[in-house]
């Protein structure tokens, strides 16, 4: 048995790119800067180093997340690593994403709360999850 789950927590790296499959499925597109901290060998000091992660989102509350979601915006995530393989002028490329289940708001910038302006947040976070997603 294997299990695919990941956790993560950061800080959108840009404003996310809502797009469309050929059929029409939604998919939004993001970066979120996850931090790792490690001690310096020759300070003795603990650092921040950032990983980026991108992850990737489809259907119905793809759409309607990217009304709320921007660069520097604090949020949590959780999902599934996907694995992908393509070629590009003769050299093959790889990355590892992840496939968003769930998405929450953290704090904000400034330590308050980031409060979505309407209740379609709520809404969308609900939405169904018996949509065709493309594997």
């Amino acid at each position: 048995m294997s299990i695919n789950r990941v956790i993560i927590s950061g800080n959108l790296t840009r404003d996310p790119e809502l797009r469309s499959t050929a059929s029409g499925l939604p998919v939004l597109g993001f970066g979120v800067a996850v931090n790792d901290r490690r001690k310096n060998q020759q300070t003795g000091e603990w650092e921040d180093y950032p990983n980026f992660i991108d992850c990737t989102m489809f259907g119905a509350r793809a759409e309607s997340l990217n009304r709320y979601l921007n660069k520097g915006t604090k949020v949590s995530i959780e999902g599934k690593l996907r694995w992908s393989q393509w070629e590009r002028d003769g050299q093959k490329r790889s990355k590892i994403e992840v496939i968003v289940d769930e998405l929450e708001f953290m704090s904000g910038r400034g330590g308050s709360p980031s409060c979505p302006p309407s209740p379609a947040v709520a809404e969308a976070s609900q939405a169904v999850y018996d949509e065709d997603i493309p594997f």
